[in-house]
């Protein structure tokens, strides 16, 4: 049987008796401030060494909200990659009372680490907000709002030039995704996209913080003076990802360990899949924008002149 970790004043580390600041509910101990630090760092940076994310020559862009995940994000590149050419690029919605505040943070940021940041608006890429956009349709906020800006950000990461391009995608929201992707049977993302992601004109993703549960991410940025208090989105609370996390989050507490075993299993069906002699649908140059596509228009033009309108996407080409 386990010792009680218990000290005078409350839990203390497992590693060292100090005070403890963590409960590791899968591994079943407690970790000081310390600990807790070296042992996020050290599962961030075998993540990165496991899957090649970074290769010498890479020019990284990161694509940074102003939010916990991407500024922890952003931090641990510069302590892990001193050498790397990082580039901070921002995407603009156009969401009042919400945006502003994490575009300020956002400067902050790199202003204080020294990095290049880059801001690209709907405005300037769609000739409309994301508000403007979902007038009359706020219930569709989240798919909407995931299709421009996944343009958007590969758009700019491409302007600065990229090799590649890191998101502060944590464990929580792969789990997330994995079972939103089964509800909504949405074949393509459940056996994986073939070649999508080194298909010309695409700029690669990586994502250095997939093994690590939000609630660590916040307590990492909160330990290392990185934690702002910023507003929610507003039309966070209109979307499926919304009950999709109460739900993990439920079965994570009531079961530890529960979303990485989702995400591992769906990595495996994944590997298990691309070993089939399945054909690989080639890519497609968009007719409206020119980015790849599996059809005419890309997702983001279907979405925004299918139905008629005459704006024009700014060209991808500066």
């Amino acid at each position: 049987m386990k010792p009680d970790p218990s000290g005078p004043d409350g839990p203390v580390c497992d590693l060292c008796g100090q005070a403890a600041v963590f409960m590791d509910r899968i591994r079943n101990r407690h970790l000081c401030g310390d600990h807790f630090v070296g042992d996020v760092e050290e599962r961030v940076k075998c993540t990165i060494q496991e899957y090649a994310m970074v290769q010498p020559g890479d020019r990284l862009a990161v694509a940074l909200s102003g939010g916990k995940d991407s500024t922890v994000l952003l931090h641990l590149l510069r302590r892990f990659l001193p050498g790397a050419h990082l580039v901070a690029v921002t995407v603009d919605e156009g969401i009042e009372g919400y945006r502003e505040a994490t575009l300020r943070s956002a400067e902050a940021t790199t202003a204080r680490l020294g990095i290049d940041h880059h801001v690209l608006s709907f405005k300037e890429l769609y000739g409309r907000t994301l508000d403007g956009i979902l007038r009359g349709q706020p219930d569709r906020a989240c798919s909407i709002c995931g299709i421009l800006r996944r343009k958007a950000i590969n758009t700019i990461a491409r302007w600065a030039g990229a090799s590649k391009l890191a998101t502060g995608h944590n464990l929580d929201d792969e789990a997330q995704s994995v079972l939103m992707n089964w509800l909504q049977g949405d074949r393509k993302r459940i056996f994986g996209r073939r070649g999508e992601n080194g298909a010309q004109g695409l700029v690669p993703r990586v994502k250095p913080l997939r093994e690590i549960p939000e609630k660590e991410v916040a307590l990492y940025g909160i330990l290392q003076g990185l934690y702002l208090d910023l507003p929610e989105c507003p039309y966070r609370h209109t979307a499926l990802r919304g009950e999709v996390r109460g739900i993990l989050t439920t079965l994570e507490f009531g079961h530890p360990g529960t979303m990485r075993r989702v995400v591992e299993g769906q990595a495996k069906l994944s590997r298990e899949l691309r070993s089939l002699p399945l054909a690989a649908r080639p890519f497609l140059a968009c007719e409206r924008c020119g980015d790849p596509t599996s059809g005419r228009l890309c997702q983001a033009c279907r979405l925004l002149y299918l139905g008629g309108g005459s704006e024009t996407i700014v060209s991808l080409d500066r």
